[in-house]
C-alpha cells in the first residue's frame, strides 16, 4: 500500500478509537439541576451582584468575539494566500535560506505577527478587569506575566517546529506516522511536566501552614482515596482577586493547591467544599482521560494534516508545493485554527458534563449540600461570573455549568434526586 493509504487507514482507526474511548469515559448521566431551582437559585443571589457580573461579562465581550474574528481572519490571510510563505522565507533569509531556519523562525514570526495585531486587544480587556476590580496587576506585572508567556511559548514552539519540520524533512513520505507519534507523546509529557515546570514561572507556591484546614483537606483525600503530596498556597492575590482550588499534577506530582484569595474569601468549609471537587477530578482519572483524548486528538490532526496536504487547490492557495514544508506554516495555522473553532462547542460540552460529575462527587464525599452552594454562590459573585448566561453563549463557550444549575444541582441532590 501507498503511505497515503497507511494514512487514511491510521486515520480511521485514530478516529475510532477516539469516539470509543469518548463515549466509554465521557459521563452520559448528569444529575438534574432542575431549572424551577436554578431561577430560584438565581432570585436569592444580591441583584447587585448579579447585576454587576452581567455588565462585567458583558463589557468583556466586544473584545473577546473581536480577538476571535482578528485571529480567524489573520490566520485565514496568512494560510490562504502567499502572504504566510513570504513571511517564513524572509525570517529565513539571513540564515542562508535553510530549512531549519526557515521552520523555526519563519514558524514563531507568524506567531509573534499574530500576538502583536491582537495584544490591543489584550490589553483592553487588562483594562477591564481592572476596572471592575478583578485584577490586582499594575501593567508592568501584566507586561511581565505576558512576557513570560511569549517566552515559554517561543522555546516550547521552537522545539515543536524543528522537530517536525525534521521528520517532515528526512521522511517525506512516512512524516505523518513520525509526526502523529511524537504529537501525542508531547501532550502525555506536557501533561506531567507543566504543573511541576510552567506553574512555578507564574506563582510562587508555598505549603500550606499546619493546622485544622491542612490536616482537613489531606485527610479529605486520604478518605477518597486520592493520594497527593502536599497542600500548596498559591499568591494569587498578586494579579487578582479571584477565588480558586484545584488539584494539579499526575501521580507523584499531584497536590492540592489553594488560592491564598480563597483562604480569606471563603471559609474553612467552603474551601473544603472546592477541593472535594477537585479531588473528584483526580479520582475519576479526568486529567488522565484529557491526556488521552487530548493525545489521540493529536495525533489524527497530524494524519488529517498528511491527507490534507494531497488538496492541490489548497496548497496552490497558500503558494505552496507541499504542506510539509517550511513555507506551508501559515497553512498549518490557518487549518488548526479553523479546526479548533469547530471543536469548541463539543470540547465545552464535554468539559461540562465532566465538571458536573465532580460536583456530584464533591456532594457524595462531603455530604454538605449547604456549603456546596454557598461556596458556588461565593465563587459566582467574587470572580463576578455571570451566574445565568444567555443559553447559547453557554452552549458555545463555557468550560463549567453555570452557578445557578450548580446551585439547583445541589438542591435537587439534597432531596434525593440523583
Amino acid at each position: 500500500m501507498t503511505p497515503r493509504l497507511w494514512a487514511a487507514g491510521t486515520f480511521a482507526v485514530l478516529l475510532v478509537a477516539l469516539i470509543v474511548f469518548a463515549v466509554l469515559t465521557v459521563p452520559r448521566h448528569r444529575s438534574p439541576a432542575p431549572r424551577a431551582d436554578q431561577l430560584a437559585a438565581l432570585q436569592q443571589l444580591p441583584a447587585e451582584k448579579v447585576d454587576r457580573g452581567r455588565a462585567f461579562h458583558a463589557a468583556l465581550r466586544p473584545g473577546s468575539y473581536a480577538s476571535m474574528v482578528l485571529g480567524l481572519v489573520l490566520a485565514l490571510l496568512l494560510g490562504l494566500t502567499p502572504l504566510g510563505a513570504r513571511l517564513v522565507e524572509l525570517a529565513g533569509q539571513p540564515f542562508g535560506d535553510h530549512w531549519l531556519a526557515r521552520a523555526v523562525l519563519g514558524g514563531l514570526a507568524i506567531v509573534l505577527l499574530t500576538e502583536l495585531i491582537t495584544l490591543p486587544l489584550a490589553a483592553w480587556r487588562h483594562t477591564i478587569v481592572v476596572r471592575y476590580g478583578i485584577s490586582t496587576q499594575s501593567w508592568g506585572g501584566w507586561t511581565v506575566d505576558l512576557l513570560k508567556s511569549l517566552g515559554l511559548g517561543a522555546v516550547l514552539g521552537a522545539i515543536v517546529l524543528a522537530a517536525f519540520f525534521t521528520v517532515t524533512h528526512f521522511a517525506p513520505r512516512w512524516w505523518w506516522a513520525f509526526g502523529a507519534a511524537g504529537a501525542a507523546g508531547l501532550v502525555v509529557l506536557l501533561s506531567f511536566v507543566l504543573p511541576v515546570l510552567v506553574e512555578p514561572v507564574f506563582n510562587k507556591f508555598t505549603p500550606m501552614a499546619d493546622g485544622p484546614l491542612r490536616t482537613e483537606l489531606l485527610e479529605l483525600a486520604a478518605r477518597d482515596g486520592v493520594p497527593v503530596k502536599d497542600v500548596l498556597v498559591a499568591d494569587a492575590s498578586r494579579r487578582t482577586r479571584a477565588v480558586n482550588a484545584y488539584v494539579s499534577g499526575l501521580g507523584p506530582t499531584r497536590r492540592i493547591v489553594v488560592y491564598d484569595t480563597m483562604l480569606t474569601e471563603a471559609t474553612p468549609d467552603e474551601v473544603v467544599s472546592v477541593a472535594a471537587h477537585e479531588l473528584g477530578h483526580a479520582k475519576d482519572g479526568d486529567v488522565l482521560t484529557g491526556t488521552i483524548l487530548g493525545a489521540l486528538g493529536a495525533a489524527l490532526a497530524v494524519v488529517f494534516l498528511f491527507l490534507l496536504g494531497s488538496w492541490r487547490w489548497l496548497l496552490d492557495l497558500a503558494g505552496v508545493d507541499s504542506i510539509a514544508e517550511p513555507r506551508a506554516i501559515g497553512l498549518l495555522l490557518a487549518v488548526t485554527t479553523v479546526a479548533g473553532l469547530v471543536a469548541g462547542p463539543a470540547q465545552a460540552w464535554v468539559s461540562r458534563r465532566v465538571e458536573a460529575r465532580a460536583d456530584t462527587h464533591a456532594l457524595a464525599l462531603t455530604g454538605d449540600p449547604e456549603t456546596f452552594e454557598a461556596m458556588q454562590r461565593r465563587l459566582g459573585t467574587v470572580n463576578l461570573s455571570d451566574p445565568d448566561p444567555p443559553a447559547w453563549e453557554h452552549t458555545m463557550f463555557a468550560s463549567h455549568p453555570s452557578t445557578v444549575q450548580r446551585m439547583a444541582a445541589a438542591r435537587a441532590w439534597a432531596r434525593g434526586e440523583r
